[in-house]
């Protein structure tokens, strides 16, 4: 089993990224990190506590982090998740358990002043990680290793022509991740997370063999869908962070190539991912940039996972349906 933190925006994608890692028995969740994202922070707070309240497991800690980005003005997605982060689903929060007295930050870089055999999934913009490696330059050695969902080498962005929302949201704190973090980085980007479409199919499966988590995945993904056939005449909605944990836990399912990278704070590339992938800077790679990812692998895992339902028969299902 591998022990990682998760450091995240929740978040509708966020949500069911927490979830499939909580549920997954491949990996121990050591704490969860909030900042400030797709929402403001302390409704990440509230919805990291919800996702933990449906999974029966208050017990992870919950570490509330920066609310702003580094620099420049905090700009969340709301637009995309709705006000309340999870698609204006209406879920209320029944639990009392408050987050730690800690920030995020702090912990971040208390729990790595040694090398241990732990992780971080960073699934948000990168504010507590370059935070947390101010407060302590030797962070990134000392962690087992370093997922990020963000930026993109190929694709469009989704914020700007060129930029995906997290490091787009706060782009100092991403170039100062990838350029001092001494670790290589495992860039999750939008290349590859615009593979895993969540699509109406899909969840009227998700009905027919778990009734109940179709419910939950319904009231949170409508918002989702609606938004992204508004902007793109998406029949669904693309899942980004859970491509994340399953990266993560089997990165077989992705391919890349190792690159130096780093992230354009200014003018109007800003967020940008700057991929050297023909070394024309002669810099050591900091960063393997995924390129491809095995669809059907990723939602037999996921689904698996989220219904509770034998993986063969997952399989067999989607290969029935022509998903992947």
């Amino acid at each position: 089993m591998q022990q990682v933190i998760i450091d995240c925006d929740p978040g509708i994608d966020d949500a069911l990224a927490l979830e499939y890692a909580i549920k997954s028995t491949e990996l121990e969740i050591l704490a969860i990190t909030i900042v400030a994202g797709n929402a403001p922070v302390d409704i990440g707070v509230n919805n990291a506590f919800k996702v933990l309240e449906r999974c029966e497991r208050l017990d992870i800690p919950v570490y509330r982090g920066s609310e702003a980005p580094l620099k420049r003005s905090y700009v969340s997605a709301q637009d995309t998740h709705g006000m309340d982060g999870l698609g204006e689903s209406g879920i209320n929060r029944q639990s009392q358990v408050q987050p730690q007295e800690v920030p995020a930050e702090k912990f971040l870089a208390d729990f790595f002043v040694k090398k241990r055999t732990v992780g971080i999934l960073a699934l948000g913009p990168l504010t507590n990680i370059a935070l947390a490696l101010q407060f302590n330059p030797e962070l990134g050695r000392n962690i087992q290793r370093f997922v990020t969902m963000g930026g993109t080498y190929k694709s469009h962005g989704n914020c700007s022509p060129v930029a995906e929302y997290n490091y787009w949201c706060d782009p100092d704190s991403a170039k100062l991740v990838y350029e001092n973090l001494g670790q290589l980085i495992e860039m999750v980007g939008l290349d590859v997370t615009r593979e895993i479409v969540f699509s109406p199919t899909i969840l009227e499966y998700c009905r027919r063999i778990n009734p109940d988590t179709h419910d939950y995945l319904q009231k949170i993904t409508q918002f989702y869908f609606d938004f992204h056939w508004e902007y793109e005449h998406l029949l669904g909605c693309v899942i980004n962070d859970p491509l994340a944990i399953a990266y993560y836990i089997d990165p077989e399912i992705c391919t890349g190539f190792e690159s130096y990278t780093t992230v354009e704070t200014e003018s109007l590339s800003i967020g940008q991912t700057l991929v050297d992938r023909y070394n024309f800077w002669k810099k050591k790679p900091n960063t393997k940039i995924l390129e491809t990812v095995n669809t059907k692998a990723f939602f037999t895992q996921f689904l698996t996972v989220l219904l509770d339902a034998p993986e063969a028969m997952i399989a067999s299902d989607l290969n029935l349906l022509q998903l992947g």
